[in-house]
């Protein structure tokens, strides 16, 4: 990867003894929408607040548009927004007061950059009398946005921006992102939800602070080595216990109100596993074959691992 906009050389950090990154390694495109994909603990959060600036690794490297995020944090702070996690924004600040705030904090105004975050605040727009603490979780989602925007940065930290928000939401956000990309900013988003992996250009699935793959979403899913099916009954927790002891099954996960069975491919004749349940008693079997999401091929990872 020429002159990468991220750049990150075996990292590690722990807390105490657990071990929130191990050794990871990875580069980011400029103007790439880049995906961290894991659970909570997974080590995300570390990873951002390293290199956002706001934590010293134990061992390792990293810089962001060419700068050490140790030796220049200042001059990164100047080029980064940083959405966290958790809303951090003034509760008792209303919207616009908010980011008239954050715009003074890096020396411009609401004015000078409007036309930075004019598609986003344009939907809050109407609401900028109220205060923060007062606003839905999609609308909180916006002005943060906003906020991290204003000062036209180079790079864009989002870390498990749609947490807790409904799925229209969701789905409203990453739609800006898509836009926002346009404009070549590079962008770093964390998620827990597989589902959201796809919309991004590249991902990495990290566990227990190890990155398990970096790839696109479809050379994700199109490496993944079994035969899948969806199977489901009235019992779904008997469901899951039966399928575990079925000759030939690789794996079996819950999901939804159906259960993922992994197979050696061509290993599981259906009309065989359909008599299989319904000695063992269960009703409504409905079995079909289906195509691996992320969530799928993360499952796979984890147990390779």
């Amino acid at each position: 990867m020429e002159d990468p906009s991220i750049k990150v050389s075996n990292i590690s950090h722990s807390y105490g003894n657990v071990k929130a990154l191990d050794d990871i390694s990875f580069g980011v495109s400029r103007g790439e929408l880049f995906g961290f994909i894991g659970p909570d603990g997974a080590g995300k959060t570390t990873l951002f607040h390293i290199l956002a600036t706001l934590l010293l690794p134990e061992k390792g490297t990293a810089s962001v548009e060419g700068l050490d995020v140790v030796k220049d944090f200042k001059k990164i702070r100047k080029i980064l927004g940083y959405m966290p996690g958790r809303f951090s924004l003034y509760m008792d600040l209303s919207v616009e007061e908010n980011l008239w705030f954050y715009a003074t904090i890096f020396g411009t105004t609401v004015e000078e950059n409007y036309d930075q975050i004019r598609e986003i605040y344009s939907q809050i727009e109407p609401f900028r009398k109220r205060r923060a603490g007062k606003l839905s979780g999609g609308m909180k989602q916006k002005l943060a946005l906003c906020c991290a925007l204003i000062h036209k940065p180079a790079i864009l930290f989002l870390d498990e921006p749609t947490t807790g928000v409904d799925a229209v939401s969701r789905m409203e956000f990453w739609e800006m992102l898509r836009r926002l990309k346009e404009s070549n900013i590079t962008i770093l988003v964390s998620t827990p939800y597989m589902d959201e992996a796809s919309l991004c250009d590249r991902v990495a699935l990290i566990q227990d602070g190890k990155i398990m793959k970096i790839s696109t979403p479809a050379e994700v899913v199109s490496e993944y080595p079994n035969e899948l099916w969806s199977v489901e009954s009235k019992d779904i927790y008997r469901l899951l216990q039966d399928l575990q002891v079925y000759p030939g099954v690789k794996s079996v996960h819950a999901f939804g109100h159906a259960a993922h069975l992994a197979c050696e491919k061509e290993a599981l004749p259906a009309n065989l596993l359909r008599e299989y349940l319904a000695c063992k008693g269960h009703e409504e079997i409905g079995i079909s074959r289906i195509q691996p999401n992320i969530e799928d091929c993360f499952m796979e990872l984890m147990i390779n691992k």
